[in-house]
């Protein structure tokens, strides 16, 4: 009987886990399929932050200058060298101070109008102190006259700064000194020109024109009798007659 027993192979017995273990195998659906770590990027991360404290310092930098901005005066019209600059020609505009931009601020506007322009000054120009003189040069030593001018009377484009001939264009019987188609008085300076308004019964435009005393009295006499006309003095170089 003995020797019937010794048949039986010996080896390790297996444990109770292990028993566990063999009898529950793991399904493989219940698997859980492996975890993707991700990897952190943390140079991104700090860009992404500094570019929207950028466009946050940005944005609140335009509102600030918006804020701070301030009026200056902006040139509408053309004026002529030795114009006094009208009211009419100056307008409110809004810039950002510290910019660069040498302007005159629009609180001075009623002060602005008893300046002349140093220079010829076209519109859209944001008008500065180096733009302007105290007095018009064009007029130094000369006598101010105002024509009363109808078409036929004036050439078309005639600005301030124009040189003219003053001449006597009737022979009408007058007391007046001078003779019909005769120069009453040679290259006179425009100083203004002022069209008639809309309530005005008669289309006369004022010219304002500077001239040489001795000559004066004759411009002056033939213009109240509607005797005179201007023409355009050729410049130097414009190669004919205006």
């Amino acid at each position: 009987m003995s020797g019937e027993r010794g048949t039986l192979a010996r080896g390790a017995m297996p444990t109770a886990q292990e028993k566990n273990h063999r009898a529950r195998p793991t399904a493989p659906a219940s698997r859980r399929p492996p975890r993707v770590v991700r990897e952190r990027k943390p140079a991104l991360a700090a860009l992404a932050l500094l570019l929207i404290a950028g466009g946050a310092l940005g944005a609140a930098y335009l509102v600030v200058q918006n804020a701070h901005r301030v009026a200056a005066i902006e040139v509408t019209q053309p004026l002529g060298p030795g114009q006094q600059i009208p009211v009419s020609a100056l307008r409110e505009v809004d810039i950002a101070p510290g910019a660069g931009l040498s302007y005159v601020p629009w609180s001075e506007a009623g002060q602005v109008t008893q300046f002349y322009a140093a220079a010829a000054i076209p519109p859209g120009t944001l008008l500065s102190s180096q733009m302007v003189a105290r007095s018009s040069n064009l007029a130094a030593g000369k006598v101010v006259v105002g024509l009363a001018l109808k078409d036929g009377q004036l050439p078309d484009g005639l600005q301030v700064g124009d040189r003219v001939d003053v001449y006597e264009v009737s022979d009408a019987a007058q007391s007046c000194p001078g003779a019909a188609g005769g120069v009453l008085a040679a290259n006179a300076v425009v100083l203004g020109i002022s069209a008639p308004s809309a309530a005005a019964s008669q289309s006369a435009i004022d010219v304002r024109v500077a001239l040489g005393p001795a000559v004066a009295g004759a411009v002056a006499c033939n213009a109240a009798n509607g005797n005179v006309g201007v023409a355009m003095v050729p410049q130097p170089g414009s190669g004919g007659a205006g």
